[in-house]
């Protein structure tokens, strides 16, 4: 599917897979994508993400939020569910680490292990979404007639596919999707 991809799409996808890296995290989410695509000021889905308001180090930091618990941990909504039924997240978790310690709750990193040859991940390094997002791109290239996948391209399958962190966390920055698309479509209609 990357033959189709230009040369600043190509290097959106590096840059989405640095930046999964350098969260430590596996595999690359929609959320690197979208992070990707702004890693490229030149290109036209950073400059239509930029003109709504979008910012790199703001998603970032949503992001980080929430992955920061490694998808184990209960999120706001749900310690407020348990409130409802007269369970108090924070008392429980005071109890817990004062009998275990502080972070007692942490999940445990473990040792990185020394692998020999090239690293290979199962389900490669895309997750199932942002393989959507990738395959809903050349499905916008399609639909627009376009014989290239370019970052817009790119932008318009993550905003498709809707159900990423990276859709979470631009709805979470007050973009409206849907407007956001209808500027990438106005985006391109003045560029062609």
């Amino acid at each position: 599917m990357f033959e189709r991809f230009t040369e600043r799409a190509r290097g959106v996808v590096r840059a989405a897979l640095e930046e999964a890296r350098a969260e430590g995290q596996r595999p690359v989410g929609t959320e690197h994508l979208l992070l990707g695509l702004l890693a490229d000021e030149a290109g036209l889905a950073s400059r239509v993400l930029t003109d709504a308001g979008v910012r790199a180090d703001d998603l970032r930091e949503r992001v980080r939020r929430h992955t920061s618990g490694g998808g184990a941990g209960l999120g706001d909504a749900d310690a407020a569910a348990l409130r409802e039924i007269g369970i108090d997240l924070a008392a429980i978790v005071a109890r817990i680490e004062q009998s275990f310690g502080p972070d007692a709750l942490r999940e445990a990193v473990p040792a990185p292990r020394r692998r020999w040859g090239r690293r290979r991940y199962l389900g490669g390094p895309f997750s199932p979404r942002s393989k959507k997002a990738l395959e809903l791109s050349l499905r916008e290239a399609l639909r627009l007639r376009h014989k290239h996948i370019g970052t817009e391209h790119i932008l318009l399958g993550v905003l498709r596919e809707g159900q990423g962190l990276g859709a979470l966390v631009l709805t979470e920055a007050g973009v409206d999707l849907d407007d956001l698309r209808r500027r990438v479509e106005t985006a391109l209609r003045t560029a062609a």
